[in-house]
């Protein structure tokens, strides 16, 4: 049921056409990234009834605009429902627990990671750069049978969480270490067969460091978010990384992975090494 449509016998009609028709859900938790000042006095009575048509949320938040901390994360407000920002999400599998304000999540890339375990080969050897609560990480290690998964995460919050769901998923051939990419990664000494940059935003700031884990043979997949005459942009950055580091690559395919906002896609641009 659309919200507009449960909440017509709670506000008017010019209250109704204010209500966001965005919104994410994580574990039992829904988030208004945009909640219009002018529903504040109604939000709680907003929250309420819709935690009493959808039975699969307990906790209604919004984000606030502010943000925390030396990672920026959103800070979001509890306006109903249980007291917590913590929940379990469950999809491809596997159950990730994580704290939606101290660790960023995409609830609406599940597809896009479920997409990437099924490409994973045997016995591949996986680096998940920015690997956050480890989502890519635990659905690549319970969907495919890779040799091992790597993941590396800044946020301490969320390397942690990421333990707790490699452990809680009752997964093998999985390390997680907690620091700066561009100082663990070359550090490992070691060349994947797959290299993930499931960064929010700006990884082509990264690429260098991605291409110090490739051979010859690799693929490699790079996130970005642009609006589809753009995605040429994204092709350059990836040929022009390459050149840079005397590495040939052969764009393999550009994925749209959803939509980040209005004509603005987040994309995938896998590429191997060749």
């Amino acid at each position: 049921m659309k919200l507009k449509e449960l909440l017509k016998d709670k506000l008017s009609v010019a209250e109704l056409d204010l209500m966001p028709t965005s919104f994410d859900v994580v574990g039992d938790i829904l988030i208004f990234a945009d909640f219009p000042t002018e529903l504040v006095s109604k939000q709680q009575v907003i929250g309420e009834a819709i935690i009493a048509k959808r039975k699969n949320v307990n906790v209604i938040l919004k984000k606030t605009g502010e943000y925390s901390g030396e990672l920026r994360t959103p800070v979001l407000e509890v306006i109903a429902g249980e007291n917590r920002k913590e929940t379990i999400h469950k999809e491809n599998n596997v159950r990730l627990k994580l704290d939606v304000e101290k660790v960023y999540f995409s609830a609406r890339s599940a597809n896009e990671r479920l997409r990437i375990s099924e490409l994973v080969q045997d016995g591949e050897s996986v680096l998940v750069m920015f690997s956050g609560c480890a989502p890519f990480v635990c659905v690549i290690a319970k969907n495919a049978a890779p040799s091992k998964v790597i993941g590396v995460e800044l946020n301490k919050v969320g390397h942690e969480y990421g333990l707790t769901n490699v452990k809680m998923n009752k997964l093998e051939n999985v390390e997680l270490i907690n620091g700066d990419v561009k100082e663990i990664v070359p550090k490992l000494g070691e060349k994947f067969d797959r290299v993930l940059m499931p960064l929010p935003k700006s990884a082509e700031d990264f690429l260098d460091v991605a291409l110090t884990a490739v051979k010859k043979g690799s693929m490699v997949h790079f996130y970005d978010f642009l609006q589809e005459k753009e995605f040429d942009q994204a092709r350059e950055k990836v040929l022009s990384a390459c050149k840079r580091n005397n590495i040939k690559c052969e764009i393999v395919d550009v994925v749209k992975c959803g939509q980040y906002a209005p004509y603005t896609f987040r994309i995938s641009v896998d590429f191997k090494i060749v």
